[in-house]
Order: C-alpha cells, then structure tokens, then sequence
C-alpha cells in the first residue's frame, strides 16, 4: 500500500507543478495537437494575449460555453444537473455540463474522449486551475488552445483562416461563427454556416449583448477574480440635494426579445420574434405553415 500512497503523493505533486508552471507560460503542445501531427496534420496556432483578443470574441465565449464563468468555481451545478436530466430522458445524445475552466484543464493537460478516469482527471486540474490561475488566465489558455478547425488552434489562428484577419478586430458575427464551431471543429465551418451552425451562431450573436449588458464578463476586466454574486450599490450622483439615491447596480436580466430583434445575423436571415403588431391575429387566421425540423445541439 505504501507505493500507492507514494505513487499518489507523486502525482499531486506533479501537477500542481504543472498547472503552476503554465500560469506564467503559455503551453507549448497539447495532448489533442500532437494526435493531429500523427496524424499528419500540419498545426496552425497563433498565441495572442487575451488584452489583445477582442472583446465580442471573449463575451461569445461566456454567452455559448459558460454564462456563469464570471461567478463559479469551476463547476456549474445548474447545468451538470440540467445534463442529467437530458441525458436520463435517453434522447440519443449524451451531453455534458462542462464550464469553460474544465473544457480549459482537459484542453490544456489531458486527452479528448470521456470515460469517468478522464473526467475525474479533468475535475482535478479543475480545482488546480481555479485556484492558482486567475479567470483571465483561464480564458487566455482556453481561447489559445481550443480548437477551432482541423489543426487550427486558437481564436486567433481561426480568425486568420476563416476571415483573414487576427482576433484583435472581430465584429460580433464573426466572433459568433467561431463560438459555434467550438463544440465540433473539425465538423462545423465559420464560414457561410448552415444548418444548426447558423441558427446556433445567430442565437450567439444576440446573446453576446445580453453578456455585455449584464456585465457576465466583469472578471475579465480587471475588476476582480469573479463577479459578486450579490448587488452592489452604484456611485451616488455628485449633484447636491438629490431627491432619490442612486439605485443599486442590477443583477443579471433574463434574455429579451429586443436583444433579438436588432441582432447582427451570423449567416442568412433567419426568422425574427414577431413584433407586437405582427403578434395581433388577423381576421382569418392561415393555416400555419410546416415547421422547421429542429436539430437538437451536438455535446460540448
């Protein structure tokens, strides 16, 4: 038994090493990148430090990955339990509840596929990175080393191959087209999406003001490790007398219509909400037409 212990001691010891030593370097290889060089594949990466890494890019992120980034300690609860749920209904697809901290520490330090060794793995380095990285490390890592197409590694290195440009100056489309392709790079493409990928990437593109509005993306901003779960208070207006003080900042609100109706399309029009005008029924009513087949969303 002595061995075990001593084998265990060994391991812990080795990756708190680890994951310290990559919270001041950038990881030069992972397991995923050297799978595709055996497999022939020539790698495309391009680091870029997250002050640089535009903004819309890093809200598109929270807004299709991980809408609690700013405010969990690695694990969502509400969304692992949501994922059970899902999967005990036997729908065919098995999905997870995996936040952008945990799909970082299996990008960075283990191997793709699941099985419970794995994913017990990939809680450790969980808890490793949430306590010794900060939330903007964690998010440079993730958005570096995630894959964005077939040997291509990186926001950035996916911006230069689907638009041409680095992910210094993407608008709030293309950050959303890339966000969609996250889940299944080497399937989805940025470019001219169609199917789920466009609709995913529209609902994507609206959402990343509803980050930005709520401010879901504060930690990034140097203001603090992780957002406040509870208010604050606002700076009080400086004019004398006053009659109201200043209210107290708001929590995070539920997703509006109007954050739809104005958001820019991430590929072909689609359908829009129908405005309070187009909601009032007509004389006779048409019969209405087919539905559109729904395509239920691919695992993160």
């Amino acid at each position: 038994m002595s061995w075990i212990f001593g084998a265990l001691l060994l391991f812990v010891l080795i990756s708190v090493l680890w994951v310290l030593l990559y919270r001041f370097v950038n990881p030069p290889i992972t397991f995923t990148m050297v799978g595709d060089v055996l497999g022939g594949r020539t790698l495309s990466r391009d680091w870029m430090p997250l002050s640089q890494i535009d903004d819309d890019m890093e809200r598109a992120v929270i807004a299709a990955e991980d809408s609690k980034f700013c405010s969990h300690y690695g694990f969502d609860q509400d969304a692992i339990a949501a994922a059970m749920r899902r999967n005990a209904e036997g729908r065919g697809v098995i999905r997870g509840g995996s936040t952008v901290s945990q799909q970082t520490a299996k990008n960075a330090f283990l191997w793709q596929g699941g099985g419970y060794f794995r994913k017990g793995l990939e809680a450790w380095f969980t808890l490793l990175i949430e306590t010794i990285w900060t939330k903007q490390r964690i998010m440079e890592v993730y958005l570096n080393i995630a894959e964005t197409g077939i040997g291509t590694y990186g926001v950035n290195a996916g911006a230069q191959r689907y638009f041409g440009k680095d992910a210094s100056s993407l608008s709030k489309p293309e950050a959303a087209r890339i966000a969609a392709v996250l889940p299944l790079p080497k399937k989805r493409q940025a470019t001219a999406p169609r199917g789920f990928t466009r609709r995913y990437g529209n609902s994507i593109a609206a959402r990343i003001r509803v980050v930005a509005r709520d401010g879901l993306d504060l930690c990034l901003k140097g203001q603090g490790d992780r957002t406040p779960v509870l208010d604050e208070p606002v700076e009080r207006s400086t004019r004398p007398k006053a009659k109201k003080a200043a209210p107290s900042a708001p929590a995070p609100q539920p997703e509006r219509v109007e954050d739809y109706i104005a958001a820019p399309d991430a590929g072909p029009p689609i359908e829009q909400p129908p405005t309070p005008e187009e909601e009032q029924p007509p004389t006779e009513v048409p019969p209405p037409p087919p539905e559109e087949e729904r395509t239920q969303p691919d695992p993160t």
